[in-house]
């Protein structure tokens, strides 16, 4: 297996660090730039999705590339997602994203929420009467025929909870092969990790950092005098302790970074050994999920107080 690489229980392996495109507002031209420069800095796994309208810069950026021969299609591993209004026809919402993105398959697809929302809801922040009720069977039913149909080479989900995974795996015929959730050292998703552990599927971790510098975001996590003081130890940033800190737990890391510094910096995360007496102190810090209320649910609108509720109460 190549090194820095996670192997899948689908056979197929996933480089551990990988670039989110999620920006606002988007830009194209940026967003190109940035895939352009994180592929000089050596990343290969690239996270996108409609509704973060960043699949055509995304896709053109890897296409430009590919052509110029600074990298392989074969070398990349290319995410995009399913979201709330496709739940009832997965393959054309595949099928439309492909074009976006001017390739052929993805690496992986997953289901990004576990709701289904209006076919005409395509803005990331839905009303209250935009939601309908979600078959999940008929909605995996259909992420089943992507991978059968090669329009992609994996399947999983996104911010689904230890009961929703134990659900999933009752009339599911291909398991999940990731889970991406939000996960840092100040939310560490014990029960989870266990859950897809014992299942052999994968935890991806987003906002591995908390989000800084996003409107949902928090500091929290690299301001945190505890992991601050890990740094200073081992001459590191906090954003490697937090990021290495993921790796090390055995779960790959999305960074949504678009600074070429801070993109380098994170990269150099996998060079950063974190001690056991680290990983304890760690431990001990208070856990606050800081995408509670982020920007897909408007919390005086959504039926649900907020996206936590969507799956909180069973973690």
């Amino acid at each position: 297996m190549r090194k820095n690489h996670v192997r899948l229980n689908c056979g197929i392996t996933m480089p551990l660090i990988g670039l989110g495109t999620y920006s606002f507002p988007n830009d194209r031209n940026i967003t190109e730039l940035a895939i352009h420069n994180a592929l000089q800095i050596g990343y290969r796994h690239f996270d996108t999705e409609k509704i973060y309208g960043s699949e055509p810069a995304v896709g053109k950026a890897l296409n430009d590339a590919m052509f110029d021969g600074v990298v392989e299609r074969e070398d990349i591993f290319l995410t995009s997602k399913l979201w709330g209004s496709d739940h009832h026809d997965p393959v054309s919402a595949l099928k439309r994203t492909l074009q976006n993105l001017g390739m052929e398959y993805l690496d992986m697809y997953l289901v990004h929420w576990p709701i289904k929302l209006k076919p005409w809801v395509n803005y990331p922040v839905p009303n209250e009467d935009d939601f309908e009720n979600l078959d999940f069977e008929v909605t995996w039913a259909g992420m089943e025929k992507c991978l059968q149909m090669g329009l992609c080479r994996s399947i999983g989900v996104s911010n689904f909870s230890s009961k929703k995974i134990h659900w999933l795996l009752d009339f599911a015929s291909t398991p999940p092969a990731v889970n991406q959730v939000e996960m840092h050292p100040m939310w560490r998703q014990e029960k989870l990790r266990e859950t897809c552990g014992d299942h052999k599927i994968h935890v991806s971790a987003y906002s591995p950092l908390g989000g800084p510098g996003n409107a949902w975001g928090s500091t929290a996590v690299v301001h945190n005098p505890i992991i601050q003081s890990i740094a200073f130890k081992h001459k590191a940033t906090p954003a490697q302790v937090a990021l290495q800190w993921g790796l090390s737990r055995g779960s790959s890391v999305i960074v949504k970074s678009f600074n070429e510094e801070r993109m380098k910096e994170n990269m150099a995360s996998f060079d950063l050994k974190l001690s056991e007496e680290d990983i304890l102190e760690i431990q001990k810090l208070e856990q606050i999920k800081i995408m509670r209320g982020e920007f897909l649910v408007n919390e005086t609108t959504s039926p649900y107080k907020t996206i936590g509720d969507l799956w909180d109460d069973e973690i």
